[in-house]
């Protein structure tokens, strides 16, 4: 983005990528940054009071009151029905990716030669959990892995890095279900963006200190010798619990195919479970009495036992098609679903949250402690995103309930965040009581695995979180969500670019030689760091650039403007992904003019 231009040239509006680092540096240790201002000259990132204009309690009659409260109970029943088959349907989403990217991501972990580079590490993890939308799963991947001495404990890390990146994509899923409004968009999106802006930050200040220093597998293994591990119970699985009636009617899948095909012992079964128990008996032959303490036969005497294989009763048991077709059938299914659902929930929170009930509902989520202890406000919801996390046995239903909320003005950005920050803490203790309770030969492995992931997302805590000044993953969101509102088809490139083609890119390259991915990959970062820098001085010390870097003038349009490639994206699809009102665009020229901007206190 052009911050100063020399002359009297005027250029058309421009909004571009590196802009949003140098713009959220002055704000980062605000609660709330400099934003857009639009409609009035309304912040859209704020709460504002609501008044309520239906009728109060005391001026109904007797009969629009038992009408309210049939209203009211309808209502409720519709949030909770919504709600559970939106965490049902992400549920049978999770198995379409698996179904659809299981064995690749399987197979991705197969070459050492691979996982002994760091970034192709790192971007393995959010390959592999994007491909199979469980962090759980891809964790289990490592564990196994790790526990079968196919892996080494450094070589995890960067893994687990990218493991903790790629659970992010959930949240970003569902944040586009509101598309459809453009300040609902707004903020669902920088809500979501705001987590994956933190693990991508994390990432890029973790990463290298590990690969230099190796401080989270030194603290793991310090924090390991000085307990004693006895194997304990598994987590509860209170989510679980609630939703498998449902889905394990539609699918059923066989974890340990994942888990096989990365160790070396895959079979060519198909990943759609078709036997779910066994029945049969026991018979004995010449058995004697053994004691009361005997359990069963005696073990010196000859036995053979009849068991008959069980089928599992579910839509998908006895198909003959193919994993990738079922994979197709259900993604589709799960999407429509997931949309449909999530649309039902707010309108129906728009519905229920009015007046005093909404004013109600946001001051207890987004109230502070008062003076001097308001502090300890967002750390309090840090505890509460990692004990709901715990509760429910998925980071991601959480993230994506909390997304909606923002869309709808519930939560604020600010209180999102800790939210967030608390859900990977959560999700990591989840982990470490599954790895207590596995196997002995496999115990600390897979505690040491769960260990680097809670040191990593707690350093990401010290790092982006205890000094206010630092939080710059709030105000990056927000520029982003303005960028995204602004230009909706922003969302589906950084979608599929943070997601997809960066991770194969990156991966493909790794498969070449640690040599030419740092070839290719060194001159790119090395780029994108000079010209953040070269913003960052185009607006806060532009004398220091030579004059022909006081500006990006002289570049073409389409090299530091987005408005080119939105009439781009404007005449290929049918539907105008860029929707602004005029009042917006003003408003942005405004803001992106060089004149006006030199007329002002910045």
């Amino acid at each position: 983005m052009p911050n100063s231009l020399t002359g009297g040239q005027a250029p058309s509006t421009t909004l571009d990528m590196v802009g949003l680092v140098d713009q959220s540096l002055g704000n980062a240790g605000t609660s709330s940054s400099a934003p857009i201002l639009e409609e009035g000259n309304m912040d859209p990132w704020a709460l504002p009071e609501l008044k309520d204009t239906g009728q109060s309690w005391k001026e109904l009659s007797l009969a629009g009151r038992v009408l309210r409260v049939v209203i009211g109970f309808f209502k409720a029943c519709g949030l909770l029905g919504s709600l559970y088959l939106f965490i049902c349907s992400l549920d049978v989403l999770s198995s379409a990716f698996q179904l659809l990217g299981s064995k690749v991501a399987g197979d991705i972990f197969k070459d050492n030669m691979v996982l002994s580079n760091p970034v192709a590490g790192l971007v393995i993890g959010v390959l592999v959990t994007v491909l199979v939308q469980s962090s759980s799963t891809s964790s289990s991947i490592v564990v196994s892995m790790v526990a079968s001495k196919l892996l080494t404990v450094q070589a995890s890390v960067p893994i687990i890095m990218g493991v903790n990146v790629g659970t992010s994509i959930t949240s970003t899923l569902v944040s586009m279900a509101q598309s459809g409004d453009r300040d609902e968009f707004r903020r669902a999106f920088g809500g979501s963006a705001v987590h994956s802006i933190f693990n991508w930050l994390t990432v890029l200040i973790l990463l290298p200190l590990e690969s230099t220093t190796a401080p989270l597998e030194k603290l793991s293994a310090l924090a390991l010798g000085t307990t004693r591990l006895q194997p304990g119970g598994r987590a509860p699985d209170i989510l679980k619990v609630l939703t498998q009636p449902l889905t394990h009617l539609i699918v059923q899948l066989d974890a340990n195919v994942i888990t096989g095909s990365a160790t070396g012992n895959a079979t060519n079964g198909s990943l759609v479970k078709r036997w779910c128990s066994t029945r049969g008996e026991m018979t004995v032959e010449n058995s004697s009495y053994c004691g009361v303490a005997a359990q069963g036969p005696c073990p010196e005497r000859n036995s053979s036992a009849a068991l008959e294989q069980l089928p599992c009763h579910h839509l998908f048991a006895g198909t003959a098609l193919t994993d990738l077709a079922v994979g197709f059938i259900l993604l589709a299914a799960s999407l429509l679903g997931l949309c449909s659902c999530l649309v039902l929930l707010v309108k129906l929170l728009n519905s229920v949250l009015r007046g005093r009930v909404a004013q109600a509902v946001r001051t207890v989520i987004n109230a502070d402690f008062p003076f001097p202890f308001g502090w300890l406000s967002g750390y309090l919801a840090i505890l509460v995103g990692a004990s709901v996390t715990f509760m429910l046995q998925s980071s991601s239903v959480f993230t994506a309930a909390i997304v909606p909320l923002m869309g709808v003005r519930v939560i604020s950005l600010e209180r999102a965040y800790p939210l967030f920050l608390g859900s990977n803490i959560g999700t990591t203790t989840t982990a470490l009581l599954a790895a207590l309770a596995s196997p002995a030969d496999m115990l600390l492995s897979a505690v040491q695995v769960a260990l680097i992931h809670f040191f990593f997302n707690l350093g990401g805590i010290l790092l982006w979180y205890v000094v206010p000044i630092l939080r710059l993953p709030i105000p990056l969101a927000k520029r982003f969500g303005d960028l995204t509102a602004h230009y909706r088809w922003v969302a589906i490139a950084y979608l599929l670019f943070t997601f997809l083609l960066l991770p194969l890119a990156t991966f493909g390259l790794s498969l070449a030689g640690g040599t030419v991915l740092a070839a290719v990959g060194g001159p790119l970062v090395g780029l994108v760091l000079l010209i953040v820098l070269v913003n960052v001085l185009q607006r806060h010390r532009p004398v220091w650039l030579p004059h022909c870097l006081r500006s990006w003038a002289w570049l073409p349009l389409w090299l530091h403007s987005l408005e080119p490639w939105d009439h781009l994206v404007s005449r290929c699809c049918p539907c105008r992904a860029r929707s602004p009102p005029r009042a917006a665009s003003k408003e942005a020229h405004c803001h992106e003019n060089p004149e006006v901007l030199a007329s002002q206190q910045l």
